[in-house]
């Protein structure tokens, strides 16, 4: 089944009389199965805040129609399973964190005993400030109180725009923790965001959003892999010879590379080993996000 379901979705925005015209989506296919890590990555201005908006039901498209969790995501029946957090955050700075879940699990007539509440903000590090006023919140500690409210009725969908933006890199870590339990849990994630290093770590599918429009879509591994080549690195005193002539290739950098599929590499590998190597390090040789989304920006551009 799926967590999301859009279908040639649309959005235009004209100005007074109708002038400037603006297509920030433009027939806009996707399907999320549940139970997935969803990253969408694209550049400023390619309508990746727009999608998630009318995704949400926030913003009504032109064009085209969505489905969440196999429903209307104005249905508030819908909109109960789904927790949401928007880029923009803005949180009433005379409340404390208590009193915003307690505000977004009325919403979402959802029941929130203050255990519960306490338990949230303990998940996402904040429980320390429970009772404070959060307009003397640091940016991170904001974005942690967003992400407790996101959480208020254990959602099925979790909808998440820069989740990680203004937190250190031990934040980043615990809320990359925190999403793979929700994950394991059963949850569907789709994450917008424009570190892509995160959404590599957090995300097992991309979407790449170009000028409105769906530009590359798939599997991680599938989007940046390059050829069946792998990368290895054995012990430094790893005998030379040897490693040519199992059929591994010097690569200059320290590590040796191996041209094939996974059956014929563990066959080098074993020549390799009994002849007195130490693979210390294997992985695939392929591209990073940002390769894959210069590329799909320039084929973009290309076909305009």
């Amino acid at each position: 089944m799926l967590a999301i379901e859009a279908r040639g979705l649309a959005k235009r925005y004209t100005g007074p009389l109708g002038r400037k015209v603006h297509d920030a989506l433009r027939g806009v296919d996707l399907a999320v199965p549940r139970g997935t890590a969803f990253g969408l990555i694209g550049p400023n201005g390619a309508g990746k805040t727009t999608f998630v908006k009318t995704l949400l039901g926030v913003v009504r498209p032109t064009a085209g129609a969505v489905r969440l969790l196999g429903g209307d995501p104005e249905d508030p029946r819908i909109r109960a399973r789904v927790g949401y957090m928007p880029e923009r955050l803005r949180l009433s700075p005379a409340w404390t964190p208590l009193e915003i879940l307690a505000s977004v699990a009325r919403l979402k007539g959802a029941p929130l005993p203050r255990p519960r509440a306490l338990a949230l903000l303990e998940e996402v590090g904040i429980a320390h400030a429970a009772a404070r006023r959060v307009g003397g919140f640091s940016k991170g500690m904001r974005q942690r109180v967003g992400l407790a409210a996101a959480l208020v009725g254990d959602p099925e969908l979790l909808v998440l725009d820069e989740p990680t933006d203004g937190l250190d890199p031990i934040g980043r870590v615990e809320v990359r923790a925190l999403l793979a339990r929700r994950l394991a849990a059963g949850a569907t994630l789709f994450l917008n965001s424009h570190l892509l290093a995160e959404t590599e770590r957090i995300c097992g599918r991309i979407g790449i959003l170009v000028e409105g429009r769906l530009a590359r879509e798939g599997p991680l591994e599938a989007l940046t892999a390059t050829s069946a080549e792998w990368l290895v690195r054995f012990e430094g005193d790893a005998p030379a010879p040897a490693l040519a002539e199992a059929g591994f290739t010097a690569g200059g950098d320290g590590r040796w590379r191996f041209a094939g599929e996974p059956e014929p590499l563990n066959a080098a590998l074993d020549r390799a080993r009994a002849a007195g190597a130490l693979v210390v390090e294997l992985q695939a040789d392929g591209k990073d996000l940002e390769v894959v989304l210069a590329e799909a920006l320039r084929a973009g551009r290309e076909a305009a």
